[in-house]
């Protein structure tokens, strides 16, 4: 009597614990949910992201006869060791009114600053 009441119980329980909607399958593949995102995350690069932003916001000093000539951030390799070697990244994410901040002018916009930081995030690239 108790081996049928435990038989029992184990069938019970088999039959309740399955669904007839779960198969492999559904386990193993997650259901796929929304659109796939059409622009996948391409990786920053001087030319395309970078270059048109130093461009309008440092140059007009950092180039050479000017007064921050010293520091020339006129191409990729200059531009590069500036956030390499110059802390480039930390002057530009200063706020406005703090000391060193670039460009003296005034905080970029943060657009602008996200995208140079991208650019250092995805490896400093040149194209």
């Amino acid at each position: 009597m108790k081996k049928l009441i435990i038989m029992t119980i184990l069938v019970a329980a088999a039959f309740t614990s399955c669904s007839d909607s779960d198969t492999y399958q559904d386990i193993e593949t997650p259901p796929v949910t929304g659109t796939p995102d059409p622009d996948p995350v391409v990786a920053a690069t001087y030319s395309k992201n970078v270059k048109s932003i130093i461009d309008a916001n440092c140059i007009g000093c950092h180039q050479t006869g000017r007064s921050a000539g010293f520091r020339p951030l006129t191409t990729y390799a200059e531009v590069k060791n500036a956030v390499e070697n110059a802390g480039l990244l930390n002057r530009i994410q200063l706020q406005t009114g703090q000391q060193g901040i670039m460009p003296q002018a005034g905080r970029m916009s943060q657009a602008n600053i996200d995208a140079i930081v991208k650019w250092n995030t995805d490896g400093l690239k040149e194209n």
